[in-house]
């Protein structure tokens, strides 16, 4: 097994520029069963441990609605990740991918989202199944999970914009 900050074979790390703020504000913290990468699901599952999101005041307020929706897209910040390789091999086999290929935590902004559960809501905290990131992660942001939310505001032109042709488009080239 790979150690954490080890680099496999064929992998490629670069030296990342010098940080810059982006405004970035942590609204809140992610209480999960797993203190290591080594032991933290690869993807989250709904019928994965709950786990708890606390939400910081005043962001709390924000959280008026959220009730209403099963399913919530999570934003948050794997803060103890490695930010500089480009090329990867998950497999440990020696076969590269470029990291933008892949859902990995190395990144070179480690910005991670969750579908999750929403099992129920006390005060500030949130409590969800289906995330896969370490305990104490910062949280950056939560949605509606997109497939389960209408817009409320009036629709502009851009809703109408359906392209050059009735065929489907899939997301992921044959």
């Amino acid at each position: 097994m790979i150690r954490e900050n080890e680099i496999r074979e064929n992998e490629v790390a670069v030296a990342p520029p010098s940080a810059q703020d982006a405004g970035l504000e942590f609204i809140g913290r992610i209480s999960t069963p797993w203190t290591s990468r080594m032991e933290t699901p690869r993807q989250g599952r709904h019928d994965g441990p709950v786990c708890v999101i606390d939400v910081f005041e005043p962001w709390d307020r924000a959280l008026e609605g959220v009730a209403k929706f099963e399913r919530l897209e999570v934003l948050y910040w794997l803060d103890r990740s490695r930010r500089d390789l480009v090329l990867q091999s998950p497999a440990s086999n020696g076969k590269i991918h470029g990291t933008f290929s892949l859902r990995t935590p190395v990144r070179p902004n480690p910005i991670g989202t969750s579908i999750v559960v929403l099992d129920k809501i006390e005060g500030n905290r949130l409590f969800v199944r289906g995330l896969d990131c370490l305990d104490g992660t910062p949280l950056l942001d939560l949605k509606p999970d997109r497939t389960l939310f209408k817009p409320i505001a009036p629709p502009q032109a851009g809703d109408f914009q359906t392209g050059e042709s009735d065929t489907a488009h899939y997301c992921q080239k044959a």
